[in-house]
């Protein structure tokens, strides 16, 4: 194990699969403590057991983003175990369905909203306090090239990202003279199960897998990161 991250504390929502699962054992490879949240504990126990068999520790956390109370028990345990969060990736979001505009079901409209925007305003409600309480807290957030593409038929998840990253902006011009680093990043065309519903007819081994984006998450995650207000296209 290397030690970048030695001693940190990092939050990884979405970590049972695909980028968040990669970014979690990156993480714990590097030292951090992460506590892992996604909606079905079985994903969440094989990465664990990656983990632990790299000799690295994680805390799992069954969680749906779209129970606000739970992320708000999350961050009063965290503080009572750790007293700090020196780490959240923001990488939990749903696809929803690719169709018409006028034609999305509201409920399905409503869900991609609530997990992909929503979810993350009560996660820095939650969690920014925490991050203030580190030496040097970073939060990372995963958006999407189709929030500013204007993609046909990706209506609800291009909103919800776009008004992600409009989110994210405001909060990191409201921190820059404070020690947090706030960032976006777009993963781009990646290896993924969402990948693979959106464009079924793609060949996946032409894209970069998520254990590639690992660094990056890195390099925003560290102490001496000075990064801060940025959308990194990978």
């Amino acid at each position: 194990m290397a030690d970048l991250l030695k001693g940190r504390i990092a939050l990884i929502t979405g970590a049972s699969r695909g980028i968040g699962a990669a970014v979690a054992k990156g993480y714990a490879t590097e030292g951090a403590h992460v506590i892992l949240t996604a909606r079905t504990i079985g994903g969440l126990e094989e990465v664990d057991d990656e983990i632990q068999a790299a000799g690295g520790a994680a805390t799992l956390v069954e969680m749906d983003l779209r129970d606000s109370l739970a992320i708000d028990r999350l961050g009063a345990n965290i503080y009572e175990r750790w007293g700090k969060l020196d780490v959240l990736v923001a990488n939990g979001g749903v696809l929803g369905q690719l169709t018409p505009i006028h034609q999305y079901a509201p409920d399905v409209w409503e869900e991609v909203i609530a997990v992909n925007l929503t979810a993350n305003q009560r996660l820095v409600r939650s969690m920014d306090p925490l991050l203030r309480l580190s030496d040097a807290g970073r939060a990372i957030f995963v958006s999407s090239s189709a929030a500013h593409n204007s993609r046909p038929f990706w209506g609800a998840y291009a909103v919800s990202k776009a008004a992600l990253d409009a989110m994210v902006r405001c909060y990191a011009a409201e921190n820059v003279s404070s020690k947090l680093r706030i960032n976006i990043i777009n993963p781009g065309a990646t290896r993924t199960g969402m990948r693979a519903a959106a464009f079924p007819g793609e060949d996946p081994l032409s894209l970069k897998t998520p254990k590639d984006l690992v660094p990056l998450f890195l390099d925003l995650a560290s102490p001496n990161c000075l990064t801060h207000g940025d959308l990194i296209n990978a």
